[in-house]
């Protein structure tokens, strides 16, 4: 299984999610910002950091880079894609997922350990969790404030979208305490925190992130 990690001017967490897809079980493919070859891969992570320096809008440039042609027609076919961090901000610019994710409440940018509660098994990303499984994973973001409006909302919740939720504490006053959502056919999925630095003991606070880049292996062995 190739699972391909897209690189932008501004990634900082490419490498890590290349590390997390190698760890899974699975070939990490470099992918470039400025083609337009997925070069056969079965699944895409959109990873964290600050690309193209978040200038006009997080992700908002990155959304036009030739990759992404590639990626939302993937997408539209049923191809796994994953958006970490900025990849989540990328894939609401790119209206691959419903919302926006804004300005942190208090204006500040926001690195813990956060605990999560998985509310969709159902998605290639999180079919090896238990049903409402609690996780700790990292976060660290400045404009991790996810908003929508009600219906949105409503949708997102009856439709059982919501992917996984903030627990104990809300870290950037994220509407209904959401911390990650997913497209209607469920193959797109969007989160804030960073599973990819929480899949070795040797780093992070253990490995509760692993399960993110498993499922997709077992979603695509099973296809």
């Amino acid at each position: 299984m190739k699972i391909g990690v897209v690189t932008f001017p501004g990634s900082l967490d490419d490498v890590d999610a290349q590390r997390a897809v190698d760890v899974a079980g699975a070939e990490a493919i470099a992918l470039w910002h400025d083609e337009h070859d997925l070069r056969g891969v079965d699944a895409v992570v959109l990873p964290g950091g600050f690309s193209y320096g978040d200038y006009l809008r997080c992700g908002a440039i990155s959304r036009f880079s030739p990759i992404m042609t590639e990626v939302i027609e993937a997408a539209g076919k049923g191809m796994p894609v994953l958006g970490i961090c900025n990849g989540f901000q990328i894939l609401t610019e790119s209206h691959l997922l419903p919302g926006a994710l804004l300005r942190n409440d208090g204006l500040k940018f926001v690195c813990r350990d956060q605990r999560l509660r998985i509310e969709n098994t159902q998605t290639p990303w999180t079919s090896d969790y238990a049903d409402g499984a609690e996780i700790t994973v990292v976060l660290k973001s400045g404009e991790g404030k996810y908003v929508a409006d009600e219906d949105t909302l409503d949708r997102l919740e009856g439709e059982g979208r919501v992917v996984a939720r903030y627990l104990d504490v809300n870290p950037n006053g994220s509407l209904r305490d959401i911390a990650g959502v997913s497209n209607e056919r469920g193959n797109v999925v969007g989160l804030m925190p960073h599973p990819e630095h929480a899949v070795e003991d040797l780093c992070g606070p253990g490995v509760d992130g692993l399960a993110f880049f498993t499922s997709a292996v077992s979603q695509l062995l099973r296809a």
